[in-house]
């Protein structure tokens, strides 16, 4: 007679410890294994300390386990298997729901509601004894309307010497931006514009703060004002015309000349 044997407990890794080792005979860090599977750092420290309680629930742990051991070289349908026999298996599927039972559902014919045809009946009647009753009064209404005829209306007589009326005012011209003349006098005022070709300016006022700093085409024209001093740059100085409080300045520049000018209230003057 054969003795009975017994039962043999697996004495291999734990699931966390089998992971960890294929990790490190992989090469692979923690945090690769994070990126390559999208398991965050923490859940992937956990599972390699058998601590699943952090992946959120068995469906979420047997995810985990199955592409951490994708990444690492591993079959992942052994450390699912023991991971079910280490925590009490999978659930049993959900029983499919019973067949539709249209015969026994199927609704009892319904019987004549006579009162509704009752009730039916007695509105229309009425709505046409009353429609009746309502185009007899119209078309009396109507014959009178016509044997009246309307209402003669006397002619207007027309208005004696009317007043004739008068024109309307001429627009006040609006002045022109050349027309410089009325600068305030307690303020610095300069124009800037390029008449013969494009030019690079850069304007400033008395502290020191950017007014302008950029490209005039030809034609273009940027006015600047303070209470004491506006220095400019000039870039194609002999595509420039100034205007300084009104007064425009009689210097010649040369084509492709750099001026540096300062102007304060006043004459013009140069600095």
């Amino acid at each position: 007679m054969e003795d009975d044997e017994p039962a043999i407990k697996n004495d291999g890794p734990s699931i966390g410890r089998a992971l960890q080792q294929a990790r490190i005979a992989a090469g692979l860090t923690v945090d690769e294994v994070s990126s390559s599977t999208r398991v965050r750092i923490p859940i992937v420290h956990a599972i390699e300390q058998d601590d699943f309680s952090r992946c959120g629930g068995d469906v979420y742990a047997r995810g985990h386990i199955r592409t951490f051991a994708q990444a690492v070289g591993l079959d992942p349908g052994p450390l699912v298997a023991q991971y079910d026999d280490d925590h009490g298996g999978r659930p049993a599927p959900t029983p499919a729901a019973p067949l539709f039972d249209a015969e026994r559902i199927r609704p009892e014919p319904r019987r004549p509601n006579w009162t509704a045809a009752m009730v039916a009946a007695i509105v229309v009647v009425v709505g046409f004894v009353g429609f009746t009753m309502f185009s007899g009064n119209d078309k009396g209404k109507s014959h009178s309307s016509v044997a009246e005829g309307p209402a003669q209306q006397k002619p207007s007589k027309p208005a004696a010497n009317p007043t004739p009326s008068k024109p309307a005012p001429k627009p006040t011209p609006t002045p022109s931006d050349s027309a410089i003349a009325a600068v305030p006098a307690d303020k610095v005022t300069v124009k800037v514009t390029a008449i013969n070709d494009k030019s690079w300016i850069s304007a400033k006022d008395h502290t020191g703060k950017l007014l302008f700093d950029g490209l005039l085409q030809k034609g273009d024209a940027q006015t600047f004002q303070d209470a004491e001093k506006v220095d400019l740059i000039l870039g194609n100085a002999g595509a420039i015309e100034l205007y300084v409080n009104g007064k425009k300045i009689d210097s010649k520049f040369d084509d492709g000349q750099v001026e540096r000018l300062s102007y304060t209230k006043g004459d013009p003057q140069v600095g």
